[in-house]
């Protein structure tokens, strides 16, 4: 793979591993209300601005649907990537799942990638281009990236401090491990001043997120650590309707 392409590969990979927060809830059971958040990111790649990316959470009580949408280019390569993800609260085991998510990306590794969840999150079909494969999970829930997001945020609330995770890729299930460090504070335009828990991911691919708890621990930034090359996402836009 030449240096452009695995440029954009990096970015892309950050682009869907990006966490964020939802409503603000209870550490049990999520609050019962209906609101939305919106957030917009800049993308860079070893520090040049790679391209954008737009996040909107609409949540009604225990339920929500999320949607992105990322545009990035290096050197005239461009993609575009798009997904609707469906999560709702699991009574049975106290957590967020991922119902079903329809994810597209054109241009570099195209894909229509559709994925399907059941038994609690424990199985999932997932349809690319037509070719359908079935996947399997002993014991932790399959999810996409934004529930795995919402999720790590429920932690974060119950106070943990490390803790196991499945994301459902495109042609496997990856497992991470996560480990909270100690707070950091640092100067965020147009923010100010913030405190940030960072949150550190290992396994598949190795990230970094950062979390305010001043902004009901809304994802400030995330740092990809690539082998030759880096990558970073930092938000500069937010609003929310959720109390």
């Amino acid at each position: 793979m030449n240096t452009c392409y695995l440029g954009l590969a990096l970015t892309l990979a950050l682009v869907n591993n990006v966490f964020a927060s939802q409503s603000k809830m209870d550490q049990q059971v999520p609050v019962k209300e209906q609101c939305n958040r919106s957030s917009d990111y800049d993308i860079y790649l070893s520090g040049i601005h790679t391209g954008t990316m737009a996040r909107t959470e609409t949540w009604l009580g225990n339920t929500a649907v999320v949607t992105s949408k990322s545009e990035a280019s290096i050197l005239g390569i461009g993609t575009q990537y798009q997904q609707r993800a469906e999560l709702s609260w699991s009574n049975k085991t106290n957590e967020w799942i991922t119902d079903k998510f329809h994810q597209k990306v054109t241009g570099f590794r195209a894909r229509d990638m559709q994925v399907s969840f059941s038994h609690n999150g424990r199985q999932s079909r997932v349809d690319i281009d037509g070719d359908i494969t079935n996947y399997t999970s002993a014991h932790l829930p399959l999810r996409d990236v934004d529930t795995l997001a919402i999720q790590i945020r429920q932690y974060l609330l119950q106070g943990r401090t490390q803790f196991a995770l499945i994301r459902q890729a495109s042609d496997a299930i990856e497992p991470y491990q996560l480990y909270v460090e100690d707070p950091q504070t640092v100067n965020i335009a147009p923010w100010g001043e913030l405190t940030l828990i960072p949150v550190k991911q290992s396994g598949a691919e190795e990230v970094t997120y950062y979390f305010a708890p001043t902004m009901d621990y809304q994802l400030i930034k995330a740092r990809y650590h690539g082998i030759i090359i880096e990558g970073l996402i930092e938000l500069n836009h937010y609003s929310s309707s959720c109390e």
